[in-house]
């Protein structure tokens, strides 16, 4: 199969916020296919594209493929009279049962990755760790999160910020100390956590080490392996 003929790839979940904020903010008068507010959607689209897949051609997210998506969530709208157009992703649900009820929580998610997606953030696919789910609000903002964490100069701060206030490091959640564990082999070793919620991530915004909490690896793998990421009261009161 050709470049050309291959189908466009499933919809991704930062795609699908993009789309049920379009929908939420228009329902239930949706733009044609042919209005400008769908044809600047799907250009916005297009441009996300580059930052979470290789994968592009002339039909990507083109304005039908946009206009069809949206009227996939009528399906779901109890206040649209008919069932709208039925083939759909299961994902579909799933961000309509997370967003459709909370419309403060899903223009932040929304406005979050639409910030991010003209800014360069240093790779341009999403490649998740092993555990390392995605966040509800998608790759983008997933990504950003973990560069955040990874920030080796805002790691090393909050590691001598630490050590200032408790003389060694540990785990914030679960108390595990690497060095008394593994002697000279984990001296200094830790991992940082970004507590900010990622609907909360601003281009250009410096993380605060206030956001950052230090946890042993094994914590901060069950923070990420499940969607909804767990906060690290949660994690605690699961150590209880």
């Amino acid at each position: 199969m050709s470049e050309t003929t291959k189908r466009n790839p499933a919809w991704t979940r930062d795609e699908l916020i993009l789309a049920l904020d379009f929908y939420m903010r228009y329902s239930p008068s949706i733009p044609e296919k042919t209005s400008n507010e769908i044809v600047e959607f799907s250009l916005l689209l297009n441009n996300l594209a580059g930052q979470i897949s290789d994968y592009k051609n002339e039909k990507f997210r083109n304005a039908n493929g946009v206009y069809m998506k949206l009227m996939n969530f009528r399906r779901f709208d109890p206040n649209v009279t008919g069932k709208g157009l039925q083939r759909g992703g299961k994902d579909e649900e799933v961000v309509w049962n997370l967003y459709s009820n909370n419309s403060h929580e899903l223009s932040k998610a929304a406005n979050a990755i639409r910030n991010f997606v003209s800014v360069e953030t240093g790779e341009n696919t999403f490649n998740s760790d092993d555990d390392f789910q995605e966040a509800n609000e998608g790759r983008i903002l997933t990504r950003v999160h973990k560069s955040r964490e990874r920030n080796r100069k805002l790691v090393e701060k909050i590691k001598v910020s630490f050590l200032e206030r408790h003389g060694n490091l540990f785990c914030e959640a679960c108390g595990f100390n690497f060095e008394e564990h593994y002697g000279p082999r984990g001296n200094g070793y830790i991992e940082c956590h970004h507590t900010k919620p990622v609907s909360e991530l601003q281009p250009n915004q410096k993380t605060n080490i206030k956001d950052l909490v230090l946890l042993c690896s094994n914590c901060h793998r069950m923070v990420h392996r499940t969607r909804p990421w767990l906060s690290v009261d949660e994690l605690k009161e699961l150590l209880r």
